[in-house]
């Protein structure tokens, strides 16, 4: 799971959809040397567009909304499970969690066997910065306008939200960058995204949703 949006003058709209998609298969392969059933494990195409209304005041962004993705999830779920055993959402946007929660809820809550996980690093920035311009200059370096790299806002996310919820990324960032992608190189992206494989697939392992459907 990713977007479509916004990610500063310098990387693709479709950032965290990348992302995602190297997470889940790079996890899938992890899988598939640790698990008995892992050659069952399938990578299905990413679901592109999420939910990104924070983002909305940038060109570019396409946002569905929290209920339209969730609407999509649970209908994806109920699909995907007429056939296969246990499904994973492996999401790459913050924004798509509201609507992950609800959504995994609900399919567990019909017994559906449905967890979601995070592409999570340790002390990464929020959007378009250190983190997400470095994961990317090791995926694709050839989209990553490296002579648009400008510094955003650096401020902790928390102290940045009440700002954001009034009036999105773009209350506190006129680049629509949080972070600083100018600190960004390609081998610290291919650490951060052994990072994320590693969470992952710990997550899928050890598979135990918790009250969120979130796997721990």
């Amino acid at each position: 799971m990713g977007s479509t949006e916004q990610h500063g003058p310098h990387l693709p709209l479709d950032t965290d959809t990348r992302i995602a998609t190297a997470v889940a298969r790079d996890a899938a392969a992890r899988l598939a040397a640790q698990l008995p059933d892992a050659a069952h494990w399938l990578v299905a195409p990413a679901i592109a567009y999420g939910d990104s209304g924070e983002h909305q005041s940038f060109a570019g962004t396409i946002s569905i909304g929290t209920q339209a993705l969730t609407t999509l999830l649970v209908e994806y779920g109920r699909s995907a499970t007429c056939w296969a055993q246990r499904l994973v959402f492996v999401n790459g946007h913050g924004g798509n969690v509201t609507a992950l929660r609800q959504a995994v809820t609900r399919l567990r809550s019909e017994g559906r066997n449905v967890g979601w996980c995070p592409c999570a690093a340790n002390d990464a920035d929020a959007h378009a910065g250190h983190t997400e311009t470095s994961v990317l200059l090791h995926l694709s370096p050839a989209d990553v306008r490296t002579d648009r790299l400008r510094a955003g806002n650096g401020a902790p996310l928390p102290e940045l939200l009440p700002s954001m919820r009034r009036g999105g990324v773009a209350a506190v960032s006129e680049a629509g960058v949080l972070g600083d992608p100018t600190t960004a190189t390609a081998a610290e992206g291919e650490r951060i995204l052994a990072e994320m494989v590693d969470g992952c697939v710990r997550r899928i392992v050890h598979w135990a949703p918790g009250a969120d459907g979130m796997l721990t």
